[in-house]
């Protein structure tokens, strides 16, 4: 191989791992001032007046549900106990072949009742509606299957509140998150999205359909995890959100201005990712008519949600993800550097298309070109473990800020025995798990042309209730 190729090739990974390293170090900084200004900001004399009810809006919770029997009991107990003035909760169960229907029926006492409602959105047939007898704020739906996206349109027709949330089957809301992440719709009008953060609930403890006692997990697989969802939101979302980049809001947990969703058209059923896209066609359209909109991410509303167990469903959900995000970028590829879109053409998606949607294809090539420099006795040892112990370095300095910050600010875990096993897990996900999910992620870029590929299948548990008789 010749010296100057091996050299054009050494130039181009040293300056796209320290412009990244660069990158997100700065995301960290931006994360850390902008956290502890919220902190400050949000008192809970602003909470105490939404619960009397000064300022808030309704909120119609949509739980989308496809052979969940395993968690929609807990999920739907949890919201009931949710601390919010005025809610109702739609359950739409998209053509389940469990027993979802059945063990709402049974645990909620439900019977079905006569609907008539505006077909804003178009979606699958609803074969039947059912309300509780013991809880009025409760419906169900039963439709054909027809995915999540559609799911989600036929809650949207039969809300009847001006807000509405988006809730995962496998997900429980802790029980000031909607008055926390309400908050900021009654303060700004211009608001028409707002995601919480998203906590790892596999190792918590629940009571009465709330999150009572969480630790850290104890396999390696789940704790790699966590210490990316940390990493990933309060460093990066609270630095996108602040930037005004923010393109992804987690379809586990975002609050929405219904009539805004609407006129856009409401959730497309030709992606994997409809979260994502619906807050890209939100940003396009608030461009394209000059509407003063904002889509923000909040780090205190906590939605508790169960991550993949077991590898194989890890994998699947990661192809998910990163087939949903080429999708989205090329389904909306005219903003790419368009200065009619402002901070979101020119540097909001180049930023996702070189750093996320390329980056695990030039991540790869990297390992890739190291190894054939090995072959050809080519490679320049100390060089090598320079710049492996910088990306270390950096990717540890952003895993242990963001630590930091969930401990000094919102105090999730209860011991210092925690906070060392996720720091551990910070350092062990740079062996083997970031090799093994780059490997997928860059796979994606070729499953994405399958356009049949669906969500793939991701394993979930039941919900572990606290021992004793008040579980």
């Amino acid at each position: 191989m010749d010296d100057r190729l091996i050299g054009g090739i050494e130039s181009f990974y040293v300056s796209y791992f320290s412009l990244a390293a660069a990158v997100y170090v700065v995301f960290g900084v931006i994360a850390l001032i902008d956290l502890v200004r919220y902190r400050r900001r949000v008192w809970r004399a602003d909470l105490r007046a939404l619960r009397s009810g000064i300022g808030y809006l309704p909120i119609s919770i949509l739980v989308p549900a496809h052979n969940e029997q395993k968690t929609i009991v807990a999920t739907v107990r949890s919201i009931l106990t949710l601390d919010y003035p005025e809610a109702e909760i739609i359950v739409i169960d998209d053509g389940s072949t469990d027993a979802t229907l059945q063990r709402l029926r049974d645990a909620y006492a439900l019977v079905p009742v006569r609907y008539a409602w505006p077909a804003r959105l178009r979606t699958r047939p609803v074969a039947r509606a059912y309300c509780s007898l013991e809880h009025p704020s409760l419906i169900v739906l039963e439709k054909s299957r027809g995915g999540k996206s559609d799911a989600l349109n036929a809650g949207i027709n039969v809300s009847q509140y001006p807000l509405f949330c988006s809730l995962d089957a496998d997900s429980l809301l802790q029980s000031d998150a909607l008055v926390r992440i309400a908050r900021a719709f009654a303060e700004d009008e211009r608001i028409v999205a707002a995601g919480g953060i998203i906590r790892v609930l596999n190792a918590a403890t629940v009571r009465h359909g709330q999150v009572i006692e969480t630790h850290a997990p104890r396999s390696l697989l789940l704790l790699a995890q966590s210490q990316e969802y940390l990493r990933g939101f309060l460093t990066g979302r609270t630095a996108l959100g602040k930037l005004g980049w923010l393109l992804i809001l987690s379809g586990a947990f975002t609050l929405f201005r219904k009539d805004a969703v609407i006129e856009a058209g409401g959730y497309r059923t030709d992606t994997v990712t409809e979260d994502m896209e619906l807050i890209v066609r939100l940003r396009r359209r608030a461009r394209e008519r000059h509407l003063p909109q904002r889509i923000i991410f909040l780090p205190d509303p906590v939605c508790w949600t169960q991550i993949p167990p077991d590898l194989g469903s890890l994998l699947s959900q990661r192809d998910r993800w990163h087939r949903g995000l080429i999708e989205t970028i090329w389904m909306h590829r005219a903003m790419f550097l368009n200065p009619r879109y402002g901070a979101i053409g020119l540097a909001a998606l180049p930023f996702y298309v070189l750093f996320e949607a390329l980056g695990p294809i030039i991540e790869l090539g990297g390992y890739a070109f190291t190894i054939v420099l090995v072959l050809l006795e080519r490679l320049d040892l100390a060089f090598a473990l320079t710049f492996l112990g910088l990306a270390l370095a950096t990717g540890l300095l952003l895993s242990v800020l963001a630590l930091l910050l969930d401990d000094l600010l919102f105090r999730r875990y209860e011991t210092a025995r925690d906070i060392a096993k996720l720091m551990a897990g910070s350092v062990l996900e740079f062996f083997g798990y970031r090799q093994l999910l780059t490997l997928r992620r860059a796979l994606a870029v070729l499953s994405v042309l399958d356009r049949g590929r669906g969500w793939g299948h991701i394993r979930r548990t039941a919900i572990r209730p606290a021992p004793g008789r008040a579980a």
